[in-house]
């Protein structure tokens, strides 16, 4: 066995527990918040104040957040393009773990490449990958540049930065859209009240 892509001595082990007998347990349906848009867009604002919200409804979530994942699970990975090909990869596959246990799993990531976010959407029932697009413009995220990031990429001291030197391909049919209203982002509790809203419209808060 050369390699575990190449294995064919494999097989799926089904158990007597299923995902309807956690979501019932759970009293809520599995499924992925998949937030995406431009370094300092709010993403990881948004998925721990929704964490928070979802908590206070009794429900059970869990961000998956790009920055933290960087440091164990993908820290292997540098920022290439078949390197972000392969972090969006492992990520969507641990999110459809998360979904699949029942949990409603928030990923917050760049994922700037559309093929990429629509191979995790491939990956889960339609319904279930919910695309939260952080329709934020580059003046603004680069006005916050809360990690310094923007400014580096500037100096041309961070080569294939996303917005400056290496694209962003906007969502074409993403859930749920968040942006400016005459020019002011919406605070972190209105954005979240946004998807807290289209979760429980979809029934997503009770099993």
């Amino acid at each position: 066995m050369s390699s575990l892509g190449k294995a064919t001595n494999i097989f799926w082990q089904e158990c007597s527990v299923g995902k309807l007998d956690r979501q019932k347990l759970l009293n809520q349906k599995g499924c992925v918040v998949w937030i995406t848009g431009l370094s300092g867009s709010g993403k990881s604002t948004l998925a721990c104040t929704l964490g928070r919200d979802l908590h206070g409804r009794g429900k059970l979530s869990y961000i998956l957040d790009g920055d933290n994942l960087r440091h164990g699970l993908n820290k292997d990975l540098g920022f290439k393009a078949e390197d972000r090909a392969e972090n969006i990869r492992r990520v969507g596959e641990v999110a459809k773990l998360f979904a699949d246990s029942g949990l409603i799993c928030i990923a917050s990531l760049i994922s700037p490449y559309r093929r990429d976010r629509d191979s995790c959407r491939a990956l889960l029932p339609e319904s279930s990958f919910i695309e939260v697009f952080m329709n934020i413009p580059l003046e603004i995220c680069e006005a916050r540049d809360p990690k310094g990031l923007y400014k580096l990429a500037r100096e041309g001291k961070i080569k294939g930065f996303t917005g400056i030197d290496d694209p962003y391909e906007t969502p074409l049919n993403c859930e749920i859209e968040i942006k400016p209203q005459d020019g002011v982002c919406p605070p972190p509790a209105a954005m979240s009240s946004q998807v807290v809203t289209f979760l429980e419209e979809r029934g997503f808060l009770h099993a």
